[in-house]
């Protein structure tokens, strides 16, 4: 069974245990725990795209059309890594528009990337990875669905800033063989920013001890607490000043 958490960047993780992410409704932090089943799920005979499985997805996908915010500089794009913080209150900003969802993969945001291109940004950072990786899709695929983001984001005139996916720590399942994956789709994506002459920020360079996210800055071994959000914020900050935001 592959076990789809609500606020996890692994959200996929084949973890023995499920762990439970607090969430309060008005600042991004609720109770929520998703289990979804692996096996092969149909809709009117054709199965279901794995990132349709996610019930997260669905749930912010009809919240993304409700809300009203018509333009912003600066969208970031991602999973719960990105969806855990109030990126206008970290860094003391009001047209930043937050649009991770917990449990998303890289197929599910080529399917949600109209959401992007309607807030006409300058700029868009895409952190993406660990999760496909979790539920054993392929690193070519990966990387593939990844640059088709890259390119999908320049053709409509954005901007985008490619971030390092960050490593697990080894209270997850699998962390070696994975956290050796992520060191490959890394090496790839910074291949990519650079043949596109894009920014790409190295959070892993911040963030791990070797091969390992650093435990003072997660509170789980891959959801990062208030010490990894001001570590990444800062290097967040500096990439709107270059640009002139």
């Amino acid at each position: 069974m592959v076990r789809i958490q609500g606020l996890g960047a692994p959200d996929t993780l084949e973890d023995e245990r499920i762990v439970n992410i607090t969430r309060s409704t008005l600042l991004g932090l609720a109770l929520v725990v998703i289990v979804t089943s692996a096996c092969t799920q149909t809709t009117g005979g054709k199965e279901t795209p794995l990132y349709l499985r996610n019930g997260n997805y669905p749930l912010q996908i009809g919240l993304y059309d409700l809300y009203r915010t018509k333009q912003a500089d600066v969208v970031m794009l991602g999973n719960s890594i990105t969806f855990g913080v109030d990126w206008n209150e970290l860094l003391g900003r009001t047209s930043i528009v937050n649009r991770g969802i917990p449990s998303d993969i890289t197929e599910g945001f080529l399917h949600r990337l109209d959401y992007v291109y309607k807030l006409h940004p300058r700029l868009c950072f895409v952190m993406a990875g660990i999760n496909d990786l979790y539920a054993d899709v392929n690193l070519e695929i990966v990387f593939q669905n990844y640059r088709s983001i890259i390119d999908q984001l320049l053709a409509h005139q954005i901007k985008p800033i490619v971030q390092s996916t960050l490593y697990v720590s080894t209270k997850w399942k699998r962390y070696e063989a994975k956290n050796l994956e992520v060191e490959h789709l890394n090496q790839l994506l910074k291949a990519l920013a650079d043949d596109r002459n894009l920014p790409f920020i190295d959070l892993n360079a911040l963030m791990s001890n070797g091969r390992l996210l650093r435990e003072d800055l997660t509170y789980d071994g891959v959801h990062l607490n208030a010490r990894g959000y001001a570590l990444w914020g800062a290097e967040v900050e500096q990439v709107l000043q270059h640009n002139g935001l």
